[in-house]
């Protein structure tokens, strides 16, 4: 029998935590195993609030995958995927390269859920990767700089769509930021607004209502505006529109609204909701048992609540980790296990020592909560690459 091929496509956390266990999991001559992914680095999206502010440097939060993978066990494809053929079992590249298959694992992330408000493609900055906290923080620098020459408020108008995770821990570090940049361009800090727009009824929806106010009032305070229930209706080079009528003028909207899974797999055929799969206890997609989806493609209901869980790199990684499992016990004719969450906790930061969060069925607040998160952005690192990467990036 010929080799089995392994093929990963993404190395977001779920991919990569594929790719990583299988090199400790399988022999040299067990499988080909190959990962493609867009960069040659992988990035933390869990951090990439602190770089768009500029509380970090960018390149803090990457590490290259050569330096993750056994390149004797695992082979590197440095390409953009365009398209995944299931019925020839082969992925095209955008080079024109064609790789083919036995085992498909599709990691490719997400894509902004515009929910379809117009105008926000088109105008509105998105957290998403490397490149694009490296635009949002040169933008935010050049309008601090811009308003001392022009003195328009808009300039110095900033407006987060979006109070999920993402939204509520990026204006915690822009208000960080905010004395910082105001000191280094001679700017009255009280020209500065951030607003954080919610369509829910509430910051962080679903989260605990006590943890959710003690968040509301830590950022309260250092300036952000909340508006919630109030979705945006519209957005546009002016700033946005919103759907109680209200116009708010800004040079700078960051949208953090949403993701959906990734356009090439809803292109490929595979029925999907937002963009993800509903995958199978064994993250199969429905009718493929050679293909596997992990990250923000894949779409798993939890029973207590009857609602999906929310697409978190700590998720990923434990998927990363349950499928490695599975294509060993594939290749060596053993058992698949179904694959389970088992939630560690959530850990939302406020900025620089102020955290909330949910560990099991205690609440913890401030400088715990901010703790906790920096022990468990370190363990994700410890998973993914070892004390060496621990050390590298470690967050102190």
């Amino acid at each position: 029998m010929s080799t089995p091929k392994i093929l990963i496509l993404g190395a977001g956390y779920g991919g990569l935590m594929t790719a990583v266990r299988l090199q400790k999991q399988l022999n040299y001559n067990e499988a080909e195993i190959t990962l493609v992914n867009k960069h040659d680095y992988h990035y933390f999206t869990t951090w990439l609030h602190e770089p768009a502010a500029g509380t970090k440097d960018p390149d803090q939060c990457r590490v290259e995958i050569v330096d993750l993978l056994d390149t004797s066990k695992v082979k590197f494809v440095k390409g953009t995927v365009t398209e995944i053929k299931r019925e020839e079992k082969n992925v095209l590249l955008q080079s024109g390269e064609s790789l083919s298959y036995d085992y498909l694992v599709i990691g490719l992330g997400s894509e902004p859920e515009t929910f379809g408000i117009q105008g926000l493609k088109e105008h509105a900055f998105s957290i998403r990767s490397i490149n694009s906290v490296r635009e949002i923080r040169e933008h935010i620098e050049y309008c601090f700089a811009k308003y001392k020459m022009e003195k328009r408020p808009e300039l110095l108008t900033f407006i987060v769509g979006g109070a999920g995770f993402t939204g509520i821990e990026f204006v915690g570090e822009l208000s960080d930021r905010v004395p910082e940049l105001c000191k280094e361009f001679d700017v009255d800090p009280s020209v500065v607004k951030i607003y954080n727009i919610e369509a829910a009824p509430t910051v962080l929806p679903g989260f605990d209502p006590e943890l959710v106010n003690y968040a509301m009032e830590v950022l309260s305070r250092k300036g952000v505006t909340f508006k919630i229930s109030t979705p945006i209706k519209e957005c546009t080079p002016e700033g946005v529109v919103l759907a109680d009528g209200e116009e708010i003028k800004s040079t700078t909207v960051v949208w953090t609204g949403g993701v959906r899974g990734n356009a090439i797999i809803e292109n490929a055929g595979f029925e999907t909701m937002r963009g993800r799969v509903k995958v199978d206890p064994y993250l199969r997609a429905p009718g493929h048992e050679d293909v596997f989806i992990v990250g923000d493609g894949a779409l798993i209901i939890n029973e207590e609540t009857d609602r999906p869980y929310p697409p978190t790199a700590q998720i990923a990684i434990q998927q990363g980790e349950n499928l490695a499992q599975n294509l060993t016990a594939l290749i060596r004719g053993g058992e698949l296990k179904a694959f389970v969450p088992a939630l560690k906790g959530t850990v939302a930061s406020l900025g620089k020592g102020e955290a909330i969060g949910l560990v099991g069925d205690k609440k913890i607040f401030g400088s715990t909560a901010a703790l906790m998160k920096k022990v468990i952005d370190n363990r994700s690192l410890y998973m993914l690459g070892g004390l060496s990467l621990v050390l590298k990036k470690v967050k102190l």
